[in-house]
């Protein structure tokens, strides 16, 4: 397989900049290296592939909901050839905390498992992508990584299947019993609360709520927990600063334990 990764690493501004021949090459300042991994074709005819990105000791990268003090990673495939899409499949991630702000991401590596769909079935496809990723230790710097890739390649599907079954149970898998939704106006949006039934996670327990729309700022979530009942909340603040009407099967909720995450898409009114 022929690709490249070429990286940038700037802090407020651009610092440095680095281009480099090979995956696995570090980037400025040993801060990252990462590589693309070439997978399998699924029963319904995308491609799994990998992005495995290692970090040095003590830096972190963010999940896709990176908490109030992270930076959200951003995906773009423009320039790819017979792609019709990509949609990234997430590994569990961890909760940090540091100097009281929560942070959640992962430390050392993580495979995230990208599944490509061609746009005609049966031909090559190429893989340009420009990721724009957060890193992070006593300070936190933005990333850009541009990736291409050739697909179909000899696939090494063992640390994309390891990070596949890493990821949060489905709502039923975890046998959550039910999933309500109270909303409320505050002065400049909506306040969510989710009522959810299933037992602890084990350890401190997070939520993690997300909508559809990103510009919608969503704050970090209160919990508490009385057996077998869990209570999330969190307020919802639009660019407008103006109630909004909420679609609640929209609503995803992410439940995260030191024993199991729970991934949960939707809710109903109470």
């Amino acid at each position: 397989m022929s690709y490249t990764l070429f990286r940038s690493l700037c802090a407020a501004a651009l610092l440095a900049a680095a281009a480099v021949p090979t995956a696995n090459a570090d980037a400025p300042e040993g801060v990252i290296s990462a590589e693309f991994i070439p997978g399998w074709q699924t029963d319904r005819g995308t491609y799994m592939a990998g992005l495995h990105l290692r970090l040095a000791p003590g830096w972190k990268t963010y999940w896709r909901a990176p908490g109030d003090a992270g930076i959200p990673p951003r995906f773009d495939w423009a320039g790819s050839r017979n792609i019709a899409g990509a949609e990234l499949h997430w590994p569990t991630p961890r909760v940090f905390v540091s100097n009281g702000l929560r942070t959640i991401g992962y430390e050392n590596d993580v495979v995230l498992p990208i599944e490509i769909t061609p746009q005609e079935a049966g031909r090559p496809m190429d893989l340009r992508g420009r990721v724009e990723l957060g890193v992070c230790q006593d300070i936190c710097m933005p990333l850009e990584l541009s990736l291409t890739g050739h697909l179909p390649d000899a696939p090494r599907p063992a640390p994309i299947r390891a990070a596949l079954a890493d990821r949060p149970m489905s709502a039923g898998e975890a046998q959550v019993r039910g999933v309500r939704c109270a909303v409320e106006p505050i002065s400049d949006g909506l306040r969510l609360t989710a009522e959810i039934d299933l037992p602890t996670l084990g350890g401190r327990e997070a939520a993690v709520f997300e909508l559809a729309d990103p510009s919608i700022w969503i704050s970090e979530a209160d919990m508490t927990r009385d057996g077998d009942r869990l209570v999330a909340r969190a307020d919802l603040v639009p660019v407008s600063g103006q109630p909004f009407a909420l679609d609640r099967s929209t609503v995803r909720i992410t439940l995260l334990g030191e024993s199991r995450a729970v991934d949960i898409r939707g809710c109903t009114g109470r």
